[in-house]
């Protein structure tokens, strides 16, 4: 008799499900491809092109034939172009052997997760938060332990309300400010607390650093910069927003040799190496005109200022400014209850169908009364898809 094909899946992969924003932007670009003119503010993806000396360098590095395999955890040039950054942007004092090049920071944040991570470990992780980190954590056999933020605090959380939280098991917390979805910015001074206060317990402090050079008040700062940070923190960065270099896939980690031994262990196993033409024009990102980034964040700022105005304006929403990124994170608890909508996935649903225009529902980042609105687009798309939403609002009432 015939034996029937094989269908189970390992268990750890029913820890995890598809990435949220992923989704949101796999369903535009079916509406795109049947027709459809839809706008589309669910992807982190600055609609800069990249800056054209880094452009310049990838092709240089192609044309010199540097496509070749790298050494696993990034070449040396690469390396020290990444902790010379770090240190011109933020003080820190970091060796090659304490660095990491991964293919995007996502998989700095999974090499990282998984190499510290055992069986029931829990991670702190604050509310509203990056729609993967729960997901990784739960990969590594981990547990989530989350942590809510104050909305009227501007989602800043807290070392107090971190505090409240530690147990026994708690292995690390995870700080990501600017903060994916929010735009949330936690104070330096309340950023050292944390620190001291996961120092003082012996827990891991991982720091994501994607945002920290789009910041709107003040200097950009690192947790890596206190002093004996290097110990307990643990940075996890990206060339992909700070340099629009999103498809170039280059992130990194900054730690201790042993942390990063263990995480190119992983890494020799699973990716082999960065893309070696990526590495070099991820060279000339670092070493070169840091220019890009202040029209960027300039251009980004008349969106946000923008974007806030009108959401504002919408009867049933409220919108708390964010402080760095590029998101706006607005409060729709006011129109549920009209026209069949209850919760953000149903309103984000429905805005899809009938407006065209998407958005991420606050359910992927953790909170049930909001959306998450990327401003990384044009001007142009920006006022299109917001006269969108502020007609389909009006139809709900």
């Amino acid at each position: 008799m015939p034996v029937a094909p094989p269908t189970e899946l390992a268990e750890r992969i029913s820890r995890i499900s598809v990435s949220a924003t992923m989704k949101v932007a796999a369903d535009a670009d079916r509406l795109r491809r049947e027709g459809h003119d839809v706008v589309d503010f669910s992807v982190g993806e600055p609609d800069f092109p990249t800056p054209a000396n880094v452009k310049q360098a990838a092709i240089d590095a192609i044309n010199h034939n540097f496509t070749k395999y790298t050494p696993a955890g990034g070449t040396a040039d690469l390396k020290a172009a990444i902790c010379n950054r770090h240190k011109t942007d933020y003080g820190t004092d970091y060796s090659p052997a304490e660095c990491a090049v991964t293919v995007g920071g996502k998989y700095a944040i999974f090499a990282v997760i998984q190499a510290l991570i055992n069986e029931g470990d829990e991670v702190i992780i604050p509310v509203p938060y990056w729609v993967s980190f729960a997901d990784i954590v739960n990969y590594a056999g981990g547990k989530s332990v989350f942590v809510e933020s104050s909305e009227e605090q501007g989602f800043a959380v807290t070392a107090e309300a971190i505090e409240a939280a530690i147990t026994p098991r708690t292995k690390a917390i995870i700080i990501n400010s600017p903060s994916n979805p929010s735009g949330a910015v936690i104070p330096t001074p309340e950023l050292k607390k944390i620190f001291e206060l996961a120092k003082s317990r012996g827990i891991w402090v991982l720091a994501d650093e994607c945002y920290c050079r789009f910041l709107y008040e003040g200097e950009p700062f690192s947790l890596a910069s206190l002093p004996g940070a290097k110990e307990t923190v643990i940075v996890m960065g990206s060339l992909s927003k700070t340099y629009a270099m999103t498809g170039w896939r280059v992130g990194f980690l900054l730690a201790p040799k042993f942390v990063i031994d263990a995480c190119g262990k992983l890494l020799t196993h699973s990716t082999s190496n960065p893309n070696s033409i990526a590495q070099k024009a991820a060279v000339e990102a670092l070493s070169g005109s840091q220019e890009s980034i202040t029209i960027m964040l300039a251009e980004f700022r008349k969106r946000r200022d923008y974007a806030l105005e009108r959401l504002r304006a919408i009867p049933g929403f409220s919108c708390r400014t964010p402080q760095g990124a590029f998101y706006a994170y607005p409060n729709i608890s006011g129109v549920f209850g009209k026209g069949g909508i209850h919760t953000p996935m149903e309103f984000s649903s429905k805005l899809l169908a009938e407006a065209l225009v998407t958005v991420v529902p606050g359910e992927a980042f953790g909170s049930n009364n909001h959306f998450r609105l990327s401003y990384a687009t044009s001007m142009e798309d920006l006022k299109k898809g917001l006269d969108r939403i502020e007609e389909f609002v009006k139809k709900l009432a």
